[in-house]
């Protein structure tokens, strides 16, 4: 029992000074001018000394309860701490990236991404839907054992269109009001090209709704995790949220028998749980970013009360046009005025994640992510062909 706890410290501990290095990106972003102090070899080896002994106080914990259930759940919380970490420094990278090669664009988005995380709208949003995430397993139903769908439905929908409006509402008051107001002037003169200015807005502007997005699909595994757990507290192998059997053998093939195996085994389920989450989370995204797209190209032209409806019809009729069209086969005018709107508007319907949730057995996970990429592929070509609409109308706009 003592070698398998010594094994177990040395296990935390490394995995304790990972959460620390995952941390060092974001932190810097945060504060840049704290760089000398973060990477200085003084506080390096304080926080990496901390984390260590953080490691062997949990391997300590843990050696009391050599719960594997108890364990496996340890496993997940890292991982999930983990993975929000990643994420952030993804976005720090990304940054990093574009102001490397595409300064003054990049330097735009930036602007644009920090002024929407800055806004109490975003917060607000992003706080409703997590609340209403949180509420929806305690809902009743009525669905006759079919209570998870549902929740997963309703939390998906959340974790879209909170990005949506915010994004919509957000394009429209950075673009249309700094055009309005005059404040485009000063940076044309930097001189900023229209077309950077635009793209620049526009993609500060999709990542802030991607932040949002990482931050709820986050919230989305826990709260299915939970209303699994708070349907049928037992783990049965035939239940619906059983043990997957690809990590299961994958952590009993690369690592031996102990109970660090168990704390690796949780780091697999969340991986496994994040993986099952992140096509729906694309799909719901790719709607999020052609709706950006086209409030973008539309506050070219017309103020914020005009832009926001715009888009309100565009999301309404995107949804219904392929209703439309087939309702209204034997109403010759109608059917042609339905077949232009399903012509020029988005095909919304495509971003609908709820048939793929409704199945009586889950869609194959290769499937799923291959029909992900087909409609990301879609959602790109649209956005490229609104913004290219919105810089037609932005190129002769004056802003004088």
């Amino acid at each position: 029992m003592s070698s398998a706890i010594a094994n177990l410290a040395v296990v935390c501990a490394v995995l304790a000074v990972l959460q620390v290095l995952a941390a060092l990106p974001w932190l810097l972003a945060l504060n840049p001018m704290s760089r000398s102090k973060l990477l200085g070899f003084r506080f390096l080896s304080k926080a990496i000394g901390v984390a260590v002994l953080a490691g062997v106080a949990l391997a300590a914990y843990f050696g009391s309860n050599m719960d594997p259930q108890a364990l496996k759940g340890w496993g997940r919380v890292y991982m999930a701490a983990l993975q929000s970490q990643i994420a952030a420094d993804l976005f720090v990278l990304v940054f990093l990236l574009l102001l490397r090669f595409w300064p003054k664009g990049g330097a735009v988005s930036l602007a644009a991404f920090q002024e929407g995380l800055r806004q109490p709208m975003f917060w607000l949003l992003a706080g409703a839907a997590v609340f209403l995430m949180m509420v929806s397993p305690f809902l009743p139903y009525f669905t006759f054992g079919e209570d998870l769908k549902m929740v997963k439905e309703l939390c998906y929908a959340f974790a879209m269109l909170a990005p949506a409006a915010f994004g919509v509402i957000a394009a429209t008051m950075s673009v249309s009001e700094e055009i309005e107001g005059r404040t485009a002037i000063t940076l044309m003169s930097k001189p900023i090209s229209r077309r950077q200015f635009l793209l620049g807005k526009f993609g500060g502007i999709l990542l802030a709704a991607l932040f949002m997005t990482c931050i709820l699909g986050w919230c989305l595994v826990w709260v299915i995790l939970f209303k699994q757990w708070y349907e049928n507290p037992t783990f049965s192998p035939g239940s619906a949220y059983a043990e997957p059997a690809w990590v299961m053998e994958l952590i009993d093939k690369l690592f031996p028998a102990g109970p660090s195996v168990e704390l690796f085994k949780g780091v697999g389920f969340w991986i496994n749980d994040a993986l099952q989450a992140l096509p729906g989370l694309i799909i719901g995204f790719c709607q999020v970013m052609v709706l950006v797209a086209v409030a973008v190209a539309l506050a070219t032209r017309l103020p914020m009360v005009v832009t926001v409806p715009a888009c309100l019809f565009v999301y309404f009729l995107g949804n219904l046009t392929g209703i439309m069209t087939e309702a209204t086969r034997n109403l010759a005018l109608v059917h042609f005025v339905a077949q232009v709107f399903d012509t020029i508007l988005p095909g919304l319907e495509l971003f609908d994640v709820s048939k793929s949730i409704s199945r009586d057995f889950p869609l194959p996970l290769d499937s799923y992510l291959l029909y992900a990429g087909n409609v990301s592929l879609y959602a790109l070509t649209y956005t490229a062909i609104a913004l290219l609409f919105g810089l037609v109308l932005f190129e002769d706009r004056d802003l004088a």
